[in-house]
């Protein structure tokens, strides 16, 4: 689970304006926070099942807002894989 600090934080630094919480590169930063996270949980519990469907529905979440983005503004859309260092 991200604490409040920690999506504040990721927030502040992919926002594209202040009151910024909802946008595509906003989502796809928090979602690649909380998968870097349950991925460490799923390395020290590898038989926690219902976690690791979880995180595969996180990533076929950001994989879809990426598609998107990636259709829609090409430009923010580099700048977010460059930023967050994801495969394209």
């Amino acid at each position: 689970m991200l604490t409040t600090k920690k999506k504040v934080a990721v927030m502040k630094n992919t926002a594209r304006h202040d009151t910024d919480t909802g946008s595509p590169d906003v989502q796809v930063a928090l979602l690649s926070r909380q998968i870097d996270e349950l991925a460490k949980h799923l390395k020290k519990n590898p038989k926690d099942i219902h976690s690791r469907r979880g995180l595969l529905q996180m990533v076929a979440d950001r994989r879809s807002h990426l598609r998107y983005l990636e259709t829609n503004n090409k430009r923010h859309y580099n700048a977010l894989i460059k930023k967050l260092g994801l495969k394209k």
